[in-house]
This record gives structure tokens, C-alpha cells and sequence, in this order.
């Protein structure tokens, strides 16, 4: 079966698992509208700028991982419950891992996006430039969630996850640089041997 078809019923199936009865449905929708936002993105420039295989798998994962918290709302994933009960935590943490895949994904995309359209070359700088870019990323999501509980009021508390911690906004903005810095480290060499397959876009 062709990966493009396997990549859709994957999001297809988990996007409608997860639009049946979500727990709140404002958040539901403000948790996924950045997958549904990829969705269109991903199939029009397709041709004029596909991206390597890795490049989608991850977008795919991250998909995923937002459409699991717009489901249950990032503080009361199951699973997640079950840790912080073992751990002997009142916190859930998933939202914890949705912000290491906000810096984790975004640095690999940037990466990509650049090299191939040489703005700069493998290396030190390429690695420390994406990092700042899904760290600026990061924090301009957090303002996206400030505007949103300024405008919509209670509503929004599901949507922000903060769940009493003071120091989330920045505890999310250092979960997705971290994130950024393993994705730069551990992927880049998988990275360079997929971007060969592409010929520079100017």
C-alpha cells in the first residue's frame, strides 16, 4: 500500500477516534486545529516541495500527540494519570510531552526547509539556528494560549493545562528546546543521507 494512503488512514482514524465525545469541545478543537491546519499545507505542496520520509513520519507522530490531548484535554490523558498516581504526583504530564514534540518536530522541519533551500550549510549553526527557531516557536504558542484565555475567559483553563503550576509557560518553553537539542542530535546524521535523494530548490 502506498505510504501517502497508510500516512491518511492513520490521521483519518485517529482524528475521528478522537473528535467522539471529547471530553470539552472548545479544547478539543483548539488541540487539533494545528494538525488540521498541516493537513492542507502537507497535500498542496506536495509536489512543488516534498519532504523527506522522516520529515512527514514525525509530523504524523505530532498529529497524534495533539489529537490524544484534544480528546482528553492535556491534563487528563489516562495513561498519564496512571504515571502520576505511581509516581506519586498530582500533575499529569502530558502536556509535557506535547511541548518536547513542539520543539522535537518544528527543529527537524526547520532543518529541512533550510538546507534544501540552502539558506545554510550542515552543521554547528544550522543546529543552534533551528533550536532558537522551535524555541521562538514555542513561545509564541504560549502567547497564542495567553490571547485565548484573555479572550475566552474560563474557558480556556482546559486549553492553557497549566493545573496550578506556576512556572508551566516556562517549564512547556524548556520541554521544547530541550526537545529541539535531542532532535538536532540524534537525527541529523539519519537527516543528511534522506536530504541527498533532493536537489537545492533555487
Amino acid at each position: 500500500m502506498n505510504k501517502s494512503i497508510i500516512w491518511l488512514i492513520i490521521f483519518f482514524a485517529v482524528f475521528i477516534w478522537s473528535a467522539i465525545e471529547p471530553k470539552d469541545t472548545f479544547t478539543w478543537f483548539l488541540e487539533v486545529l494545528p494538525a488540521l491546519i498541516a493537513l492542507p499545507v502537507l497535500y498542496f505542496t506536495r509536489k512543488r516541495f516534498p519532504l523527506t520520509s522522516l520529515a512527514y513520519g514525525l509530523i504524523l507522530i505530532h498529529a497524534v500527540i495533539l489529537m490524544v490531548g484534544g480528546h482528553y484535554t492535556y491534563a487528563q490523558v489516562p495513561l498519564f494519570d496512571w504515571v502520576a498516581e505511581v509516581m506519586g504526583s498530582d500533575r499529569n504530564n502530558y502536556d509535557k510531552v506535547g511541548h518536547l514534540a513542539q520543539g522535537f518536530i518544528p527543529a527537524l522541519l526547520a532543518r529541512e526547509v533550510l538546507l534544501r533551500n540552502e539558506v545554510l550549510k550542515p552543521g554547528a549553526w544550522c543546529g543552534f539556528l533551528v533550536c532558537c527557531f522551535a524555541l521562538a516557536l514555542s513561545a509564541f504558542y504560549e502567547l497564542i494560549e495567553w490571547w485565548v484565555a484573555v479572550l475566552t475567559g474560563e474557558n480556556a483553563e482546559a486549553f492553557l493545562g497549566t493545573q496550578g503550576y506556576v512556572w508551566d509557560t516556562q517549564s512547556d518553553m524548556a520541554m521544547a528546546l530541550l526537545g529541539a537539542i535531542v532532535s538536532v542530535l540524534l537525527l541529523s546524521p539519519w537527516h543528511n543521507r534522506l536530504l541527498q535523494q533532493f536537489t537545492p530548490t533555487r
